[in-house]
């Protein structure tokens, strides 16, 4: 089997609600609308986050998403409200943990230096 790239999905109950969040999230609008029940980011290094309405399996999603500086992405976000359940500092990564309106778990991580 070659994998040429990956979908990571996140279960929403109301997809224009969580729209916004998302938006905050990315710092832009979804890349691809596939369907009025989905949205979807592209992210630079590959790979899509598709978010959709799945009233069924909303708030069991888990995302990690590497970035490049934990405390710059937790500013911007904190000037739209949202704010980490938890944050830690291990001898790998920094994280920091963010719930969406659904309760889905959205992790964001930075490599420390020289690990990753």
């Amino acid at each position: 089997m070659t994998i040429s790239n990956a979908l990571a999905s996140i279960a929403v109950e109301n997809l224009p609600e969580s729209l916004v969040w998302y938006e905050y999230l990315f710092g832009r609008s979804a890349d691809a609308r596939p369907m009025q029940s989905a949205a979807e980011w592209k992210l630079p290094g590959g790979g899509w986050v598709h978010v959709a309405s799945d009233a069924d399996r909303a708030g069991a999603s888990v995302l990690m998403l590497i970035v490049d500086d934990i405390a710059e992405e937790l500013g911007r976000l904190d000037m739209h409200g949202i704010k980490p359940v938890s944050k830690a500092i291990g001898d790998f990564f920094k994280t920091a943990k963010l719930r969406d309106p659904d309760g889905n778990l959205i992790v964001l991580t930075q490599p420390q230096p020289g690990t990753y």
